[in-house]
């Protein structure tokens, strides 16, 4: 009885009824609610304690910011289904807050094109050293095709990429990252408001932590995904033991990196920790976190090649047959017939 009176009580006033609407869209930074309410911080601060402390919303920090999503309250399932009522999504309130939140989302999506206009030289610079994304990226889709992705971790997520490669075929999508910028770039494209980007939103979670100590409980998660990401660690193998920690028995990693090179400017001007990775010491280290080594590609035709390892967290010697990813072969054959 006590919890719903804390609830009812939360809801005793509009401008808390006005922030629920809201988080029930789409995860919202203390200072973008204030914005579209057009309240103070502090005030604006209060309200969501309550919210809080009734279990409506709950607080999430990154970096200096603080960000809202609906909390873990069961009777959060009876309030979706009021606030849908056609009476209050047209309500003349609604209808002018959904307006600025439309204005959020558009300064996000600005703010992400900026990122990605003033660092394109850096990163095609990369890019230009090894095989196009998409080759890179059909090959990992080959090789997880048949998996159960479940709950998915996706480590150093930067811009999101993997998420909008994976997350659909996941129940439950968790992208980590150290960077609170890159976080908010991922945000900005993962999180919009385009029709096709609401399931994959509502289930996907952005948080900030690093791949030496990651933010989770043991045994969590059913995959996990590196994606260009373990040449910053120092010690690889600390990482990966991290991954082991988190994975659940049976569950999948795969990393895409690259294979051992001599580019030393990757070093002194990326922060590239490691100028890629062997196969034997993935495999030592797989072995080392208990994870099994079951597959990995080479993917070459560049000045850099890119290897792609998978291991599973078990005894099983193979993901699947019968499907043959893209190889080194495969793809300069493919190039040789354009």
């Amino acid at each position: 009885m006590n919890e719903i009176l804390t609830i009812f009580r939360a809801l005793a006033d509009p401008t808390r009824i006005r922030i629920m609407l809201l988080l029930l869209k789409m995860e919202l930074a203390v200072g973008e609610l204030a914005q579209i309410l057009e309240q103070s911080q502090p005030r604006i601060s209060r309200h969501i304690r309550i919210l809080d402390e009734a279990g409506l919303a709950e607080r999430r920090k990154e970096g200096s910011w603080v960000f809202l999503r609906p909390g873990q309250a069961p009777e959060l399932d009876v309030l979706r289904r009021l606030f849908r009522a056609k009476n209050v999504v047209t309500s003349e309130q609604a209808l002018s807050d959904q307006a600025q939140l439309s204005l959020v989302r558009k300064a996000r999506a600005e703010m992400a094109e900026r990122y990605f206009e003033a660092h394109a030289e850096e990163w095609d610079a990369i890019r230009s050293l090894h095989l196009p994304e998409d080759d890179v990226e059909q090959a990992m889709l080959a090789l997880l095709k048949d998996i159960n992705l479940g709950h998915m971790l996706d480590i150093g997520t930067g811009t999101g990429r993997m998420v909008e490669l994976f997350g659909p075929n996941s129940e439950k999508v968790t992208a980590l990252d150290k960077s609170p910028e890159m976080l908010r770039l991922a945000r900005a494209k993962i999180l919009g408001d385009k029709a096709d980007q609401a399931e994959l939103a509502s289930k996907t979670e952005l948080k900030i932590g690093d791949f030496n100590n990651l933010p989770i409980e043991d045994n969590q998660v059913d995959s996990v995904l590196l994606h260009q990401v373990l040449h910053y660690a120092q010690h690889p193998e600390a990482a990966l033991a991290e991954v082991s920690r988190v994975l659940r028995h049976g569950g999948t990693v795969m990393i895409a990196d690259f294979a051992p090179h001599d580019r030393e400017e990757l070093r002194s001007a990326h922060a590239h920790a490691r100028l890629g990775f062997s196969d034997d010491s993935m495999k030592r280290w797989f072995a080392d976190s208990q994870i099994d080594m079951v597959q990995s590609r080479t993917l070459d035709g560049g000045e850099l090649t890119v290897k792609i390892w998978v291991g599973r967290k078990s005894g099983l010697s193979q993901i699947h047959t019968g499907t043959r990813t893209a190889s080194s072969t495969n793809i300069k054959q493919k190039r040789a017939t354009l």
